[in-house]
């Protein structure tokens, strides 16, 4: 994708090189891939990573240690910073044409471990949003063990996918939509409830594929092979695929995000369409 000359966004917080120090959480191994890729992508309910993480803590002490980035990071952040602004320019021109401002968020970078205002975190938990302080956090190893592990094509588009989902949870944030959704989940079955997530899951796809759309239109910034590298990180992080390379069988009922088959059909849906009308996943379980 092409990227490079893309302004700055303001909105990038790269703490990656520095240790806060306290308490770690012990994510690595098979049960932090597990976590991170059951967490995949973390989603927009940053308050449930705590309590599953606390479960693993060790109580380690980090030191705090600052270091220089290399050049490879630095370019990282700059291509980041990029897909920031991207989704500031789009996200303006729709929330402008439905008559609505919108609100941008920060993106914060951190490498091992990050506390936000929806509890702390290590990089096993994935790239998510916390509504709490309206952020979106990622390690950006998640990539590496997406490809590595679970078959993903990588690529740069695959990042930006992935980052623009989460966004599209802070899209979600600002037209009540996350709101309404755990106000339909109180009192329903863990199945019926689980339901409701895969279909804000599924719409933060769909706005993923609705800001490719605009920003195609607005600045042609794709390439040969950009939605492939998408729909291949779609594949790879939906319930049926993560299930079975995880634990050789699937249980439909215990989804949270989408198979690998709906998750790539909200992308080319929003997409195809342009048109964020379109994004109402929640239509099938009404």
């Amino acid at each position: 994708m092409k990227w490079k000359g893309t302004r700055k966004s303001g909105n990038l917080d790269d703490r990656r090189g520095m240790s806060s120090g306290g308490k770690t959480v012990v994510g690595g191994g098979i049960i932090g891939i597990v976590i991170l890729l059951l967490n995949a992508f973390g989603g927009e309910n940053g308050q449930m990573i705590t309590p599953i993480l606390e479960q693993m803590n060790q109580g380690q002490s980090a030191p705090t240690e600052q270091r220089d980035l290399t050049a490879e990071e630095i370019e990282e952040g700059e291509f980041i910073d990029a897909i920031i602004s991207n989704n500031e320019d789009v996200w303006a021109k729709i929330f402008q044409e439905n008559g609505m401002t919108y609100k941008e968020p920060t993106v914060v970078l951190f490498t091992d471990a990050v506390n936000t205002k929806c509890g702390s975190a290590t990089a096993a938990s994935g790239p998510f949003y916390c509504p709490a302080d309206q952020q979106v956090y990622m390690d950006l190893s998640f990539f590496t063990e997406l490809e590595t592990r679970f078959g993903a094509e990588g690529g740069d588009f695959a990042t930006a996918y992935v980052l623009a989902h989460e966004i599209g949870h802070h899209v979600q944030t600002l037209l009540g939509t996350s709101a309404k959704m755990r106000q339909m989940q109180q009192g329903k079955s863990q199945a019926e409830a689980n339901k409701l997530s895969i279909a804000l899951e599924l719409q933060a796809d769909f706005y993923a594929g609705l800001w490719t759309h605009y920003n195609q239109r607005m600045t042609s910034f794709l390439e040969d092979g950009d939605i492939e590298e998408a729909l291949s990180a779609a594949h790879a992080v939906g319930d049926d695929a993560i299930q079975s390379k995880m634990q050789g069988h699937i249980v439909p009922e215990s989804f949270t995000h989408g198979t690998s088959a709906q998750r790539k059909y909200w992308f080319m849906k929003g997409y195809k369409s342009g048109d964020i009308k379109q994004g109402d996943t929640f239509a099938e379980i009404r």
